[in-house]
């Protein structure tokens, strides 16, 4: 099989052929479509995640076909379309797993990061990390649920019942969640880099009452922000947006820096929370809302061999939606 390879952290990935991978007990191998490109790549490839798995094959927003069964598989098919995300397998038995938080798992393994991922024509994965996917949508345009579709779920989840929405970096994770959340009756306005017409319109199409500049006021004082952009200097501005008792949650998992800000900031009852990982009740969870909702990526694909050209695009910010890489 074709994969492209990470051998060392800033290095562009190598194009190179593997033998197809053997699924073991309680594994499936998988027969890859496409594979979505995320910000977390990007973090892995730059270096900022600095605990990958070399040499790697990034990648987590998985979709494909069940190609063979591991000993001891129950529950699915060859053949059958199955996403895989993130969150490769937990221990099932710290304090967070028996608690029903597994997304804090003390000993977890992670796809595309301490174990091969998607950038490949074929992987194996946990079979129970593993999820059946709905139909009527492409095997490209399902790819970017199985991460920017999940972690913008718990993300908004996390800011509860508020109403009014600021969402501060506007693409595959925003795009999403804008649509759940106007799905839900509730109003967004995004912020994005000053200037960036290409976020900004990719807001007001996906539901953005307003779309401007996170240097610029929030139009409406905000019930909650979601900030999915990994910049730390917009954790202070997010706050001054909300009102008393409002809620900033932090849905990236690499920020930089967050710069010191007076408590008065703080002060009134305001939460600031971030996001950690996943858990396979928010996947079941929000492929139910997917299909109820009709929500619908926005993508631009590249063949597996671009997908340094792919990775360019994303860190330069020239991508509307999402990056999805399908397989030949």
């Amino acid at each position: 099989m074709r994969a492209m390879v990470l051998e060392a952290a800033g290095r562009p990935l190598r194009l190179v052929e593997r033998a197809a991978p053997v699924p073991g007990p309680g594994e499936v191998a998988i027969a890859i479509t496409a594979c979505g490109v995320c910000r977390t790549d990007l973090h892995i490839v730059d270096g900022e995640l600095t605990e990958p798995r070399l040499p790697l094959v990034p990648g987590h927003e998985i979709v494909g076909r069940v190609a063979a069964l591991g000993p001891g598989v129950t529950g699915l098919e060859p053949g059958q379309r199955v996403g895989v995300p993130w969150l490769g397998h937990t221990c099932g038995t710290c304090p967070y797993c028996t608690a029903g938080r597994e997304n804090l798992c003390d000993a977890p393994l992670f796809t595309g990061y301490t174990r091969d991922g998607g950038y490949a024509e074929a992987c194996v994965a946990d079979a129970a990390y593993v999820f059946p996917l709905p139909d009527g949508q492409s095997d490209a345009a399902l790819a970017p649920l199985l991460c920017a579709g999940l972690i913008g779920h718990r993300t908004l989840a996390m800011a509860g019942e508020a109403r009014r929405l600021g969402i501060y970096g506007f693409g595959a994770a925003a795009h999403l969640v804008a649509q759940v959340a106007r799905w839900q009756g509730r109003e967004v306005y995004a912020f994005t880099r000053p200037g960036d017409q290409l976020a900004q319109n990719l807001a007001r199409r996906n539901g953005a009452l307003s779309a401007g500049g996170s240097d610029e006021p929030a139009p409406a004082e905000l019930d909650a922000a979601l900030i999915f952009a990994p910049v730390g200097a917009l954790v202070p501005a997010a706050l001054r947006a909300v009102r008393k008792g409002g809620i900033v949650v932090c849905g990236g998992i690499h920020m930089s820096d967050i710069p010191a800000f007076p408590y008065a900031d703080l002060w009134g009852e305001r939460v600031l929370r971030s996001v950690a990982n996943l858990t396979r009740r928010d996947g079941l969870d929000f492929f139910d809302i997917v299909a109820r909702a009709g929500i619908a990526s926005e993508i631009e694909t590249y063949p597996l061999e671009a997908a340094n050209t792919a990775l360019d695009a994303l860190r330069a910010g020239r991508v509307s939606g999402a990056a999805v890489l399908v397989m030949s």
